[in-house]
């Protein structure tokens, strides 16, 4: 009999590694009696991470994050019985209630993704909050200011060198490129790539755009990051420089105003502007849509595309309003499957680990432990290893 499978089916098959944890989370229970609050994109990949966190015993309190919650994805989650707060808004008013509402559970545990839940409970503390987790850069930049006020165990994913080099540097700048591809349909042979931020999600991005016979440039304020990806090969011209010859500018910094409308006099003719860091602030969208020199906005709203034409009869492009753009537009498909299957086992074993109270508040805001790496990285090369073996069985 044939079955019309999911989407989110197909992905909770494929993160393997996810699907060993979840197996040995039912017989430990390390979550058993807690409660975890999420804020994280809400997208079929995330559902593999709730599952097995739900299989340790957890119950789960639930949003997204601004401008990527897919409706399918909560539709899932709440046939499951999980309480979801979300829903698919760019507006940041009615996405920070959802946000208020899963701190007002008052869950046990945080996963953070950009620092929204752990700020609104440094401000409004509780008992009972043991800590957790935060994802990304942008988020723990966020928090550092917050050290004190928090005082609790919270563990940094994105500072791992997994998440550094498997999520961050391979997956983002495919997923960048895919959804350069997506948004636009348009080629990369032969065109100028500017991207902003040297960091890992941008050595990722330069190094695919460059595979896709493009000409890239990097700007980075950091003259010892610039002059890494000098020596990368990538050319690295002064910032006026980068953007007036650029055909395509893309911004991974984590840093607000990054390409803002006083760069409007230096941006190309045909130009197309995309982000890939996690907050839509890295261009600045509304100081552009709202400055004199532009006379028409047209809106490609099926593809999430807005072409900006000015006074002197240029025009150039925004993809997805300035958010993340493989999360944004038509089919968000986000980082790949392995990627994330090593990301979120990250996550997981993190939050094991506070819920067993192994951690304490001097892991304020720190790294994942090296142990914790270690054992994530073992389980994935173990389960690549025995796939080898058997496949060599079969053909022997």
């Amino acid at each position: 009999m044939q079955r019309d499978a999911t989407r989110i089916e197909w992905i909770g098959n494929s993160c393997r590694l996810l699907k060993a944890t979840a197996a040995e989370f039912a017989k430990t229970q390390p979550f058993g009696g807690l409660t975890i609050g999420t804020g994280i994109h809400l997208e079929p990949k995330t559902v593999a991470l709730l599952m097995t966190l739900r299989a340790g015993g957890a119950r789960l309190v639930c949003t997204g994050n601004l401008n990527t919650t897919q409706p399918s994805t909560v539709e899932f989650l709440r046939s499951q019985r999980i309480t979801v707060f979300a829903t698919e808004t760019t507006d940041p008013v009615t996405h920070h209630k959802s946000l208020e509402a899963v701190v007002a559970e008052k869950p046990d545990l945080l996963l953070d993704n950009g620092g929204d839940l752990f700020t609104i409970a440094a401000e409004s503390p509780y008992a009972g909050l043991l800590g957790g987790t935060e994802e990304t850069t942008s988020g723990c930049t966020r928090l550092l200011p917050l050290r004190e006020k928090l005082g609790m165990p919270i563990l940094i994913i994105n500072d791992s060198p997994i998440k550094q080099f498997a999520e961050n540097r391979h997956a983002v700048g495919q997923s960048l490129f895919e959804s350069y591809m997506r948004f636009t349909n348009r080629s990369t042979n032969g065109k100028r790539v500017t991207v902003f931020g040297y960091g890992a999600c941008g050595k990722g991005t330069a190094a695919c755009f460059r595979n896709a016979f493009s000409s890239v440039s990097v700007v980075d304020i950091d003259p010892v990051t610039a002059l890494e990806a000098n020596l990368d090969g990538f050319s690295t011209p002064l910032r006026g420089e980068a953007i007036s010859s650029a055909d395509v500018l893309i911004t991974v910094t984590g840093v607000a105003g990054i390409v803002t409308a006083a760069d409007l006099p230096l941006i190309k003719d045909g130009a197309i502007l995309m982000n890939g860091g996690h907050f839509p602030h890295e261009i600045d969208v509304a100081a552009f849509r709202q400055h004199p020199d532009v006379v028409r906005i047209d809106r490609y709203e099926a593809d999430r595309i807005e072409s900006l034409h000015l006074k002197d009869g240029r025009c150039f492009h925004i993809l997805g309003g300035g958010h993340m753009a493989n999360l944004a537009g038509p089919r968000p498909l986000g980082n790949s499957v392995e990627s994330m299957d090593l990301g979120f086992t990250l996550q997981a074993r993190c939050l094991e680990r506070v819920a067993r109270r192994e951690v304490g508040a001097e892991s304020c805001i720190v790294p994942v432990p090296k142990d914790i790496d270690a054992m994530v990285a073992s389980a994935y090369l173990d389960l690549v290893r025995s796939e080898s073996a058997a496949n060599m069985r079969r053909t022997s």
